[in-house]
């Protein structure tokens, strides 16, 4: 299985990026597929469908990021406001909107699929944010691709926000360059566990 691969003490984050980078190219088509599905069916098993605003990341494919594929069909399935983002590379900010049958996406520069345009959706509607990331540890701290799009978004958030990191693998013992800006997860999930900080 894919967990607890490294678990020296303490890595930076630049170490951890380089590390779980290598670790996501030589997972298989097969693997990526059957590990978004079994990380769906364990956030069914979360307290936190009375919610409504759900903001999604949409998968980058060259990343091999997790497929959100399984985990948009179940939001839809229970009628929940589905959330999703434009990103500002110039200024580090991402706009909301909400997700219908109506949004067009279009791939930017980076590969994300984003919305052309369409109903804006405020940071402090959002209730339950699913956060894409390359590591995280024990304390609920993430590494992400270091761009800070992610810090940013959730500073603007409600302090009820929901914070649910999704990975492939399992925590690392500890992060060791973690900056006081630096916002933790509440959950992080994986296809065999759920980690609550």
């Amino acid at each position: 299985m894919l967990y607890f691969i490294y678990q020296q003490p303490q890595m930076t984050k630049s170490e951890l990026r380089k590390i779980y980078k290598s670790l996501r190219k030589k997972l298989s088509e097969t693997e990526l597929q059957s590990q978004s599905i079994a990380l769906a069916n364990q956030l069914l098993t979360l307290k936190i469908w009375e919610a409504n605003f759900f903001h999604l990341f949409l998968t980058i494919e060259k990343q091999k990021e997790i497929d959100t594929t399984p985990l948009l069909t179940l939001l839809s399935g229970k009628d929940k406001h589905i959330v999703i983002s434009k990103s500002d590379f110039s200024t580090r900010d991402m706009t909301h909107f909400l997700l219908t049958d109506s949004t067009l996406l279009q791939l930017n520069s980076w590969g994300i699929p984003e919305p052309e345009k369409g109903v804006s959706i405020s940071e402090q509607q959002i209730e339950v944010v699913f956060i894409p990331l390359l590591a995280f540890d024990l304390e609920g701290h993430r590494v992400g691709y270091g761009q800070g799009f992610y810090d940013q978004f959730l500073k603007k958030c409600s302090k009820s926000t929901l914070k649910i990191g999704l990975s492939f693998f399992e925590a690392e013992p500890k992060i060791d360059d973690i900056e006081p800006h630096d916002i933790r997860l509440d959950y992080c999930v994986t296809p065999e566990k759920i980690y609550k900080f």
